[in-house]
């Protein structure tokens, strides 16, 4: 069920095509300096910002990976979509405007405004390189089962290429756009993921007399479910996918880790933050937010109706035999509704959405360890503007490859799932410093670097010694932590650590930084002029 191969391809190319003009047209102009690599100089309007966060944190993971885990594990797997959207209700209430006010480029530039600075950036700088490349790894095993799906390949061999090529693709846009071009293509990216989206939800519904009871009772009781179902202990009906729990009723600790890590996760994921410094004004940032979840709540209903539409029109056992197994749920919606040129511009579509992603995390991983520990560890804030850039797109290259290689050894694994492990280490390793930074006047360097490295190490190290790393083809011989997700220790860990350090250092309070923080992060009060120079 791969449809027509060469049409597939041919719409993949024009998609690839489009955005890359667009690229080179709007970075033409772009001044060669930090600023306009970083942030695009600060000149994008609320709505343009809105539409392209939403093109950010909608991720292959909320259309492929979401409306799979729904189509697979129905209630279940709707966790994923409420988590991520109540995520994002946590990132702009408690810190999004906040980091926006402090900062200048990257995260780091608000834990160290107060605070001695290279310790505090080289751990900031170490975090967000973490949580970007296990980001990165799951848009890149979505791209290999998408497109090894679309063209009918199942050769392993074939897959790796194709992820390489996404990366060299998302290496390309970077290097050549910056944040201005890649928010482009993130803005186009989500204006086709949401009409997507919208078409293919309004095509499900009419099949069933727009009854949504109708829809479930086709899902629980299509004949294609019968062998998932039975493996899954379920019933052949399946009709224990409309029950919560079913998946998680014997791990319900990894239940709560899971749920702990979506909804917490976003307000520490550093390319999300990053978008905030693309607007000009406080008020600004607040109108990005507004346009954001709105854009972002829509989605995810759309996404309820597709997995179960999927569930029904396709059936679990076909999904899951095809290449990409969960992640082919949306493309094979497609083809069902459509045939070969609805499923084709999906997939583009979907492609769109893998590409724009990874070039802002890519971005951003590049702008932290060239603004963060190239220019203010190594050179002590002296480096030349055109140097610390250079260093950056030298960066891009090396995470690229990095993540390449990563995407090949994740492929075939939920992206979902995957972008859940990014989510745990940002929860851990970022939030309880971002916060404490932020709302606790008494915080210090030894408790920012004490939170983050203890919530970066745990969360790694637990997701190595955990079943999350084993795959249905081998098991993980060291899986000595139980949970699937380390958010639940991981994150309390951080926060006493941060506690902890703080408590035990000597440190004395820097009044002045502090009352400046306090009136920039509640104010705005300087950003502008902070984020220009």
């Amino acid at each position: 069920m791969s449809g027509d191969p060469i049409l597939n391809i041919s719409i993949f190319g024009a998609f690839v095509l489009i955005t890359l003009i667009v690229v080179i047209v709007v970075s033409r102009n772009s001044e060669k300096k930090a600023s306009s690599f970083y942030t695009g100089g600060a000149s994008f309007s609320g709505r343009q910002n809105g539409l392209a966060i939403t093109g950010d944190y909608l991720s292959a993971a909320s259309f492929l990976g979401v409306t799979g885990a729904i189509a697979i594990y129905g209630y279940d797997g709707l966790l994923y979509a409420t988590g991520f959207f109540v995520a994002w209700l946590v990132a702009i209430y408690l810190v999004a405007e906040p980091l926006r006010n402090t900062g200048q480029y990257t995260m780091a530039d608000v834990l160290s405004f107060r605070m001695n600075q290279r310790p505090v950036r080289t751990a900031a700088a170490l975090s967000t390189l973490a949580v970007s490349l296990f980001y990165l790894l799951a848009q890149m095993a979505g791209a290999g089962g998408l497109v090894a799906l679309l063209l009918g390949v199942s050769d392993p061999v074939w897959q790796s290429v194709v992820i390489a090529v996404v990366g060299v693709i998302m290496i390309v846009y970077v290097l050549v756009g910056g944040m201005k071009g890649t928010t482009w293509v993130q803005m186009i990216k989500a204006t086709l993921l949401i009409i997507g989206g919208a078409v293919m939800t309004v095509m499900v519904l009419a099949k069933f007399g727009f009854n949504m009871g109708d829809l479930f009772h086709t899902a629980v009781t299509n004949p294609a479910n019968a062998a998932t179902a039975a493996k899954n202990h379920w019933g052949v009906d399946a009709t224990r996918i409309l029950e919560p729990m079913a998946k998680y009723g014997k791990d319900p600790l990894s239940f709560i880790s899971l749920s702990m890590a979506l909804v917490l996760g976003t307000a520490g994921l550093p390319h999300v933050l990053m978008r905030f410094y693309t607007v000009p004004t406080a008020k600004e940032a607040r109108r990005s937010a507004v346009w954001a979840i709105v854009l972002i709540g829509i989605f995810y209903l759309f996404t309820l109706v597709l997995g179960f539409g999927a569930t029904a029109l396709v059936g679990m056992d076909t999904i899951l035999a095809a290449p990409g197994k969960e992640n082919s749920a949306a493309p094979l919606l497609a083809f069902a509704l459509g045939g070969s040129v609805l499923m084709a511009l999906i997939s583009g579509v979907a492609f769109a959405t893998i590409l724009a992603v990874v070039a802002g995390l890519t971005i951003t991983a590049s702008a932290s360890f060239a603004h963060d520990f190239y220019n203010s560890v190594l050179k002590k804030g002296k480096a030349d503007p055109a140097q610390e850039v250079k260093v950056a797109r030298i960066t891009a290259v090396v995470i690229g490859v990095v993540a390449i290689i990563g995407g090949i050894a994740v492929n075939g694994q939920n992206i979902a799932f995957l972008i859940s492990l990014a989510f745990a280490v940002a929860a851990s390793a970022n939030l309880p410093s971002i916060l404490m930074t932020v709302y606790w006047r008494k915080f210090t360097t030894r408790g920012s670097v004490w939170s983050i490295y203890t919530g970066l190490a745990s969360s790694v190290l637990l997701i190595i010694f955990s079943p999350a790393i084993s795959s249905p083809t081998w098991v993980n011989p060291v899986a000595w932590f139980p949970l699937t997700n380390p958010t639940i220790v991981a994150l309390p860990l951080a926060i006493i650590a941060g506690v902890l350090g703080t408590l035990t250092s000597k440190e004395p309070a820097n009044t002045d930084l502090q009352a400046e923080m306090e009136v920039r992060s509640m104010t705005g009060a300087g950003a502008a002029e902070a984020i220009a120079h």
